[in-house]
């Protein structure tokens, strides 16, 4: 199943609901959860699914304005340098550890939204990743028990202000409006395997990125069970695996995002998420 967040037009109310192949269920309209991180910590989120099988759909995909799959997340956690190939093009060397940051809520865009470009800097780059959505929170979960703790996968684009990434992770993967994550999360029951994917990123057109997740250096289970050991992991955390070679920064002339230009992330078995490029008014 595939869920969304949602709201219909530019001023509608905020609302959360299920993807079907004839349109789309109101689920937070329906339901007694107002988000889908509220549905996936009560531990509702596929019995609501379910029940939305049935019935008429309340509108139409096109109609609705995507916002990021997990609105309100408590955390987004982000795998850095974990694609050898990635790594390689960096000219680092390989990590023996997982290399991890932060980014905050209002980084976020959903699908078919508008990353802003910012007045500081033309050093906007692209990444495009797979991405886990926790399900059932936990403290020291084990790597063989980590994919009971995913509720869904989506996918996410890390828009990098390269020179400020010089002056601080934090600082160059913080900008405002330069994450997209959607266009929908696709629940764990349909991909069980996280490492049996496909990632191309395009931009206008032109792939850019392309590879398989099964080249994660740390893979899913090993990143949940990695970050549960210094904090508690709770449903609707948001975590991004990393991304693999092609990079703007890396291509020589280097290869930078601008306005006018879309970007978009395909990984099979969840759809393709995308976004407009727009210059901070």
């Amino acid at each position: 199943m595939k869920f969304i967040s949602y709201k219909l037009g530019a001023d509608g109310g905020e609302t959360w609901g299920l993807v079907r192949e004839d349109g789309v269920v109101d689920l937070g309209a329906r339901g007694p959860h107002g988000t889908m991180r509220d549905a996936i910590a009560a531990g509702d989120l596929m019995s609501l699914g379910e029940a939305g099988m049935s019935g008429d759909p309340d509108t139409v995909l096109p109609d609705v304005t995507f916002l990021p799959v997990i609105t309100n997340p408590d955390k987004i956690l982000c795998a850095g340098l974990n694609y050898k190939d990635h790594v390689t093009e960096t000219a680092n060397t390989l990590p023996a550890e997982l290399q991890l940051f932060m980014r905050s809520t209002n980084t976020l865009v959903g699908h078919c939204g508008e990353m802003e470009r910012p007045k500081v800097s033309d050093n906007y780059d692209f990444e495009g990743e797979l991405t886990a959505i926790i399900g059932k929170g936990g403290r020291h979960i084990s790597e063989a028990d980590a994919l009971d703790h995913v509720a869904g996968y989506t996918i996410f684009i890390d828009g990098s202000v390269r020179d400020y990434q010089k002056h601080s992770v934090t600082a160059g993967k913080n900008f405002y409006k330069s994450g997209p994550l959607g266009p929908w999360m696709g629940s764990a029951d349909e991909i069980p395997d996280p490492a049996a994917l496909e990632l191309t990123t395009r931009l206008n057109g032109e792939t850019v990125q392309h590879s398989t997740t099964d080249m994660l250096l740390f893979t899913v289970p090993y990143i949940i069970s990695y970050i549960s050991r210094f904090t508690p992991l709770e449903p609707g955390d948001v975590i991004a695996t990393g991304t693999p070679s092609g990079v703007g920064a890396r291509r020589n002339p280097p290869l930078w995002m601008k306005a006018g230009d879309r970007i978009e992330v395909e990984i099979s078995k969840i759809g393709t998420l995308w976004a407009d490029v727009v210059d901070e008014v």
